[in-house]
């Protein structure tokens, strides 16, 4: 997707960037290790494969993708990431991933939609280094993932249909995303524990699918959306934030007056 060819995801622990060209050696030489091949389904590729696989990533409109990094030097000025700079090999630590296609019943109806009413959003996420793992930066990246992609989800699904639209068209109904989900190869315990005890999600269906909202289709769903009482919003925690006293003032008083969680716009 083009939506993220300019943002980078600043947390205190970790950084989320673009893919980008110059990331590629590096993605490549992860994805030669079989056992991330398996974990994936992924075959391997040549370097060449590889390039033309990002900048069809980049261009696709189903497929939004982030290679996760080191965080930024604390400072007390704002952020700011420079390419080739914050995202150097060294920094490099995985890649998160976001797949989109229309529901399960959508899919299979006769004939399928152009442009489908909701659409499902499959998670992947891929920590390269071994000596990284299980130190609790998986479940971090998908927090601050999952929670700028559900702000951004408008963004996210206006692009999603751009080129499912014809020229001229017009009253396009833009697709809900209707559900979150993951599969999971059965033997991989530690994305399973990451994603049904860490994060929450609840497993439905058939044995290697995790999702939010899975309603029968196979699924592990996830904690990561609630319906707000009376008033159909819905709103998105991801807990990897520092938070000033004043803005956890807003955030109870918001509570207490409105009953309501205040919008997380801290990415």
């Amino acid at each position: 997707m083009k939506l993220n060819e300019h943002i980078a995801i600043s947390t205190p622990t970790l950084l989320l960037v673009p893919y980008e060209a110059h990331h590629v050696p590096t993605y490549h030489q992860w994805m030669q290790d079989p056992e991330i091949q398996l974990a994936t389904a992924s075959e391997p590729l040549s370097l060449e494969e590889e390039y033309s696989n990002q900048l069809s990533w980049r261009t696709s409109t189903d497929k939004l993708t982030f290679i996760i990094c080191s965080p930024l030097a604390p400072s007390l000025s704002p952020p700011n990431t420079v390419p080739n700079d914050a995202d150097t090999p060294p920094k490099m630590l995985g890649d998160v991933n976001l797949f989109l296609y229309p529901s399960e019943e959508e899919y299979t109806s006769s004939p399928a939609p152009a442009i489908p009413k909701e659409v499902v959003g499959e998670v992947d996420i891929m920590i390269a280094d071994a000596k990284n793992r299980g130190k609790g930066l998986g479940e971090r990246v998908v927090r601050a993932f999952v929670g700028w992609v559900w702000e951004h989800r408008g963004e996210v699904m206006r692009e999603y249909v751009g080129d499912k639209v014809e020229e001229g068209q017009e009253g396009v109904e833009v697709p809900r995303l209707g559900m979150l989900m993951v599969k999971i190869g059965e033997g991989n315990e530690s994305s399973i524990k990451l994603f049904r005890d860490k994060l929450g999600w609840v497993q439905e269906g058939a044995r290697n699918y995790f999702g939010e909202e899975g309603g029968g289709r196979g699924g592990l769903r996830g904690v990561v959306r609630e319906r707000v009482r009376g008033l159909g919003r819905k709103f998105m925690l991801a807990a990897d934030f520092v938070y000033t006293f004043w803005q956890l003032a807003f955030f109870f008083l918001a509570i207490l007056k409105h009953g309501v969680f205040p919008a997380f716009d801290s990415l």
